[in-house]
C-alpha cells in the first residue's frame, strides 16, 4: 500500500466557544493563522477547510500560500450550512430564499475545491432535522435533503460530495443520522459522485459498530472519507482518537485494511483545554501504532477465529498485535 496519510479538520486548531465559556476558551483564530499551527504537527499532510473562511476576509490565493509554507494541501472544503442562518436548515429550510442561499454557498465551496485539487466538498447539514413531535412533514424533509444534494452533484459530476452522518447536535433528530438512512438517501439519489464520509466518533454516538458500517459503505462503493476522534457514546465528545476505545478503533481500520480502503486517516477532535499541536501529535502517535498493529496482525489465526465466531480467541489476537504496536 502506499504511504499512509494524516489529516486534521483545520478547526482542531482554532478556539471555541460554547453555551458556559462565551468568552472562548482562547483568544479567537484565524484560519491563517490555524493554518500556521497546523503545521507544527509532525505527520500532517492535509487538513479539511471550512468555507467561508473564518477570522477575516481571506483570498483563496491566501489560504493556499499558508498552505504551502507548511507543507500542508487541502483534502475537502466543509461549507457552513450550519451557522445562524441556517437554524432551521439548510436543505430543509422552510423558506425557499434561504435553500437556495445554501445551494450558492455550497457552489462556491466546490469552486474552492477545484482551486485547491481538493477530494470533496464536505456537507455536514447539522441543522436539518426537527425537534419535537408534528414539527414537521418528514415526507417533504426528506425529499427537500436529497432534492438538495442531488442538484449540487447534478450540476458539479467532476467532485465528489460526501454527507457527514450524525445521530443528533445541534438538531435534536439529524435527517441523515445514520449509516443506514443516509445509504438509503444516497441510493435514491443515484449519483455517483455522492458518497459517505464516516465519522467514528459519530458512530458510537449513535450505537454503531464503525467497523461494520465502514463494511456497509464500503460494499455500497460509498466510502469516500473518514474522520476518528473518541467519545464516551452518550455525546460527541470529539476527544482524541483511541483515548477510549481503542480495540474497536483498530477494528474500524482492520476493515479499511482488508477492503484496500486507502484514503487519509483524518482526526476531527476539540482540544477545548488541551495544546492542539500536542493533542494531534499524541492521537496521529495512536494511529500509527494501530497501523504497526495491522502489519503484525495474524490474519489466517483471526480469519480461523471469526470463521468459528470465537469472541476471545479473536480479541486475543487482537489485542496482541495492538497494544504490542506501541
Amino acid at each position: 500500500m502506499s504511504k499512509q496519510l494524516y489529516g486534521a479538520g483545520i478547526w482542531h486548531f482554532a478556539t471555541y466557544v460554547d453555551r458556559y465559556a462565551t468568552d472562548g476558551y482562547g483568544p479567537p483564530r484565524s484560519v491563517i493563522e490555524a493554518i500556521d499551527i497546523a503545521g507544527q504537527v509532525k505527520d500532517l499532510s492535509v487538513v479539511d477547510i471550512n468555507y467561508p473562511y473564518f477570522g477575516g476576509e481571506f483570498s483563496k490565493e491566501q489560504i493556499k500560500t499558508a498552505l504551502d509554507r507548511n507543507n500542508l494541501s487541502v483534502i475537502g472544503i466543509t461549507p457552513e450550512i450550519y451557522t445562524r442562518e441556517f437554524a432551521k436548515g439548510a436543505f430543509t429550510n422552510p423558506d425557499a430564499g434561504v435553500r437556495r442561499r445554501a445551494h450558492e454557498l455550497i457552489t462556491d465551496a466546490a469552486e474552492q475545491v477545484r482551486f485547491f485539487g481538493a477530494d470533496y466538498v464536505k456537507l455536514w447539514p447539522g441543522q436539518d432535522g426537527w425537534d419535537y413531535p408534528f414539527q414537521v412533514d418528514h415526507g417533504t424533509l426528506w425529499k427537500n435533503s436529497l432534492d438538495g444534494v442531488g442538484q449540487l452533484a447534478s450540476e458539479n459530476p467532476d467532485l465528489k460530495f460526501v454527507i457527514e452522518y450524525k445521530p443528533r447536535e445541534p438538531r435534536v433528530h439529524m435527517s441523515f443520522d445514520s449509516l443506514s438512512r443516509t445509504l438509503l438517501g444516497i441510493e435514491k439519489i443515484g449519483l455517483p459522485n455522492v458518497g459517505i464520509l464516516l465519522d467514528f466518533g459519530h458512530a458510537l454516538f449513535g450505537g454503531e459498530s464503525a467497523a461494520d458500517s465502514a463494511q456497509m459503505a464500503i460494499d455500497y462503493g460509498r466510502l469516500f472519507g473518514m474522520d476518528v476522534n473518541d467519545n464516551y457514546r452518550s455525546w460527541d465528545d470529539d476527544l482524541v482518537a483511541g483515548s477510549l476505545h481503542p480495540i474497536e478503533l483498530f477494528e474500524f481500520f482492520y476493515v479499511l485494511r482488508k477492503n484496500n480502503w486507502e484514503g487519509v486517516w483524518q482526526l476531527d477532535q476539540f482540544p477545548f483545554r488541551e495544546d492542539s499541536v500536542a493533542t494531534a501529535n499524541h492521537a496521529i502517535d495512536f494511529l500509527k501504532a494501530a497501523g504497526r498493529g495491522l502489519d503484525v496482525l495474524d490474519i489466517d489465526a483471526l480469519k480461523e477465529a471469526q470463521s468459528k465466531h470465537d469472541a476471545i480467541g479473536a480479541l486475543k489476537i487482537a489485542q496482541k498485535a495492538l497494544f504490542s504496536s506501541f
